[in-house]
């Protein structure tokens, strides 16, 4: 596998970043394999992803980012980040009692379709501790009380755990339990959502019996990174299917699971492969 560098970056649109941002890289024998842009007219912000390779790139890997600081970062009032695609992400996965989500996780990662890494499932209950055996993953259980008492305690337990295993984003696979403020501080932009409708609609619990009781004809499944505003975060991915008064909230709830894993595995495969870039609440997503 041929070594490579990714940049996503944003700033104020103005004249020439392509060409200098191009420049630096082709001077230093880099070969550019992917470059799209997109430009917000209405806020007039650039926003850029480029791949180049590493093979002969006269700037060691543990230096480029400070060329760029130097060179760019001040210059353009540039906010950029700066992946390598030999450096894997390390996922873990928040499950609670619903196994939909997950299993097409894992079987995505167990058939290589990822650049990966899972070093733990991580639950409020046993009741899915079945499926890390079947993965070989390991799997921890935090019970939190019904009164919420220990949830602190069981954030901290868990956020060591993600320090332990070095992971670089989660994946909450149908968790039922509100993430803390902490937590996200911890990973900005790198908790992953699936909510069981198509946002804005149906916040909250139980968005099948709320589509149902409104009469609407189409369901769907949001995946989005998790903020502290419930369900509100920077969207990734959608879909929906069409429904009728037929319909109740149990054939809701099982049109709707294939819709769930679907949109939260295209929303992981983005994460994985570093096209997606936020800006204030939204998100570009790059081809």
């Amino acid at each position: 596998m041929n070594s490579k560098a990714i940049m996503l970056l944003h700033c104020p649109d103005q004249p020439g970043i392509i060409s200098e941002v191009t420049k630096f890289i082709t001077d230093n024998k880099g070969n550019i394999v992917y470059l799209d842009q997109y430009v917000d007219r209405e806020d007039s912000i650039f926003f850029m992803r480029i791949e180049w390779e590493l093979n002969e790139f006269l700037i060691p890997k543990d230096k480029i980012e400070d060329y760029i600081k130097t060179l760019y970062a001040q210059r353009y009032q540039m906010t950029f980040n700066l992946y390598f695609n030999d450096e894997r992400p390390r996922m873990a996965i928040f499950v609670s009692k619903m196994s939909h989500c997950i299993y097409d996780l894992l079987a995505r990662y167990k058939a290589g379709e990822w650049a990966v890494d899972i070093p733990c499932i991580v639950s409020n209950h046993e009741d899915l501790r079945y499926i890390g055996e079947q993965f070989d993953i390991p799997y921890y259980v935090w019970s939190i009380d019904k009164d919420h008492s220990n949830k602190a305690e069981v954030e901290a337990a868990e956020l060591k755990l993600l320090k332990e295993k070095k992971i670089t984003f989660i994946v909450l696979a149908r968790y039922m339990q509100i993430i803390s403020e902490k937590m996200i501080q911890q990973y900005p932009h790198h908790i992953i959502n699936i909510h069981h409708s198509f946002l804005p609609a149906f916040v909250g619990a139980r968005p099948y019996y709320q589509a149902y009781q409104r009469g609407v004809k189409i369901i769907g499944a949001t995946s989005h990174y998790v903020t502290s505003e419930l369900d509100a975060g920077p969207i990734i991915e959608q879909d929906v299917v069409r429904i009728s008064h037929k319909d109740t909230p149990e054939s809701l709830m099982l049109k709707g699971k294939d819709l769930e894993k679907i949109v939260l595995s295209r929303a992981v495969t983005k994460h994985i492969e570093r096209k997606i870039l936020t800006y204030k609440n939204k998100t570009i997503i790059f081809s």
